[in-house]
């Protein structure tokens, strides 16, 4: 299990380093502590990671393999899907990487739309593990998991009873369809 802590000012889930370090230290054991940001700055990722206890780093934009390795931290890369992406070539691109979370491509935002891709175009086989995000729901995640088996899935608007604020009881329905796939 793990939580995203953005760090993204344009996003309505936004959170400043000092809410995001009470919610890190306030987390029960193994849930790994996500950051995630967009095109940031050297500096303010660095500043994150001196006062926040982070695992993982996100990264959203275009960030490239070397900007991203450079903070010596696990991360993952976040793709926005096309039918045109060739995930073969970003899997060698980001073979550093702890996988590749694809989210739906919609010009100018650079995730957390609500929307989803589709599914089909995600390889069979890929040298790096896929997290499906992309507007997933409690309605759709089981057939997205059955269709693209991928490593984990990643959750945020799907599970809000508005813009940045989580439902319990949403936060529920979707896990019991994720659990109702690993009979």
């Amino acid at each position: 299990d793990a939580i995203g802590l953005v760090f993204y000012a344009p996003s309505p889930r936004f959170v400043e380093i000092e809410q995001a370090s009470n919610i890190a230290k306030a987390l029960p054991a193994f849930i790994t502590k996500t950051a995630l940001f967009v095109n940031p700055e050297v500096e303010y990722v660095k500043q994150v990671l001196n006062h926040v206890d982070i695992d993982l780093l996100q990264f959203h934009g275009d960030e490239s393999a070397e900007f991203c390795e450079q903070f010596n931290k696990p991360y993952i890369k976040a793709i926005r899907m096309q039918e045109s992406t060739d995930l073969n070539a970003l899997a060698l691109e980001f073979k550093k990487s702890a996988g590749l979370l694809l989210d739906a491509y919609i010009p100018g935002v650079p995730g957390g739309t609500g929307e989803q891709f589709n599914w089909s175009w995600i390889p069979d086989e890929l040298e790096l593990p896929v997290i499906l995000a992309g507007g997933l729901t409690s309605k759709n995640v089981k057939q997205a998991i059955q269709e693209s088996s991928p490593w984990a899935v990643d959750v945020s608007g799907g599970v809000e009873a508005s813009k940045g604020v989580k439902s319990p009881e949403k936060i529920m329905q979707f896990m019991q369809q994720v659990m109702s796939t690993v009979e």
